[in-house]
């Protein structure tokens, strides 16, 4: 029950931090100034929209389908928001744990298209209405080689339990109840007399220690920008085309309630990113000789100092790839319709399935 508003305010805090960095980012990408004003370097910007949010009279269009049009905000934010429910924050710390929480996660998330048709529909605008269908079929496009490429790791992994997998790279393997001699020298380790549980770092992230994952990494993440609708596959909110998209007639607190839940699910994607490819929560600095840095970096389990170093490197990896698509937003122009799809069936996904196939030779041949 403790970690659900732990959850809400690490969202809320996570959003103001990405909100005012992007701001910034971009103003330094178009050589602006941004936010200046509200607050020392306008770090209270972020207050002042939220203000202006909260004040906004909240229109309901006369010719809407008033019940689709206010319960698509909350189906959307709920969706978002449940994702959260299974995903780890320290070796002792998630909101619910369960043997199938990556099963419940693509499943839970992927409501959020119900929303999204909602949204469109109720509103009774054309351009609501396109942008939700250019949405709906650009994230059912796009999850499939993200399911691929998911699917990759929990072949090399034999696990859907989060939990587990973010053990498998790191230094508590061995307290772990699920631990055994098979998983401590995975992918030929043991013939170079390397024990993972003694090394930890970057060494025993799952993008190293099988190197192919990092191309599933870079599956994922592309795809996870189109399930986002973040640039450059920002189709569904095509400002030159279409206004706003699926929420052109959303205002005062649904269409804060809207943007929240892009951001969320910009973070969501990311955390999985980093229990999946990344090594979760475990420290990035490996135990090289006499240097101990990976043991000075984790703390004890279970401890004050285990929950603070863990919380922390989760949270600092998802924020450097959020920074990542910040950056690309205000970096690459928007693609169109058919490079999108031929992006996802022509490119990704006929190399996520050779992916799923090699994981499958490598974890019969290498253990």
């Amino acid at each position: 029950m403790l970690a659900l508003p732990f959850v809400i305010f690490l969202i809320l805090g996570v959003v103001v931090i990405i909100f005012y960095a992007e701001r910034k980012l971009s103003a330094f990408i178009q050589d602006r100034l941004g936010p200046t004003e509200a607050g020392p370097y306008g770090t209270l910007q972020f207050a002042a929209d939220i203000l202006k949010l909260l004040q906004k009279e909240d229109i309901v269009p006369a010719a809407a389908d008033k019940w689709l049009f206010k319960l698509a905000p909350l189906v959307i934010f709920a969706a978002v928001l449940a994702g959260f429910a299974v995903v780890p924050l320290t070796p002792t710390l998630i909101p619910s744990g369960t043997s199938l929480g990556l099963f419940f996660l693509l499943a839970i998330v992927s409501l959020d298209v119900v929303g999204l048709l909602m949204a469109g529909w109720g509103s009774n605008n054309k351009y609501a209405l396109l942008g939700a269908m250019r949405s709906v079929a650009q994230i059912v496009s796009y999850e499939i080689p993200a399911g691929l490429a998911i699917l990759s790791v929990v072949i090399i992994s034999q696990s859907l339990d989060l939990q587990e997998i973010s053990f498998q790279q790191g230094l508590h393997l061995r307290q772990f109840p699920g631990y055994g001699q098979e998983t401590n020298y995975l992918f030929g380790l043991k013939a170079w007399g390397v024990d993972v549980t003694q090394v930890g770092g970057f060494l025993t992230w799952n993008i190293l220690r099988m190197p192919l994952l990092s191309i599933g990494f870079v599956i994922y993440f592309i795809a996870s920008l189109a399930e986002c609708n973040r640039a450059p596959f920002d189709i569904p909110e095509a400002e030159s085309e279409l206004v706003a998209g699926f929420h052109v007639e959303y205002s005062g607190f649904r269409f804060a309630a809207l943007f929240l839940a892009e951001y969320a699910m910009m973070l969501l994607v990311s955390l999985v990113a980093v229990v999946l490819f990344l090594g979760s929560w475990n420290t990035p600095f490996p135990n090289l000789g006499p240097v101990r840095l990976a043991d000075w970096t984790t703390g004890a389990l279970g401890s004050w100092s285990g929950h603070l170093w863990a919380f922390f490197w989760l949270v600092g990896k998802a924020l450097v790839l959020m920074t990542v698509q910040v950056w690309l937003r205000w970096t690459y122009p928007r693609l169109r319709v058919d490079q999108l799809m031929h992006l996802c069936w022509k490119l990704l996904t006929p190399a996520a399935l050779v992916l799923v196939l090699l994981a499958a030779v490598w974890r019969l041949f290498m253990i």
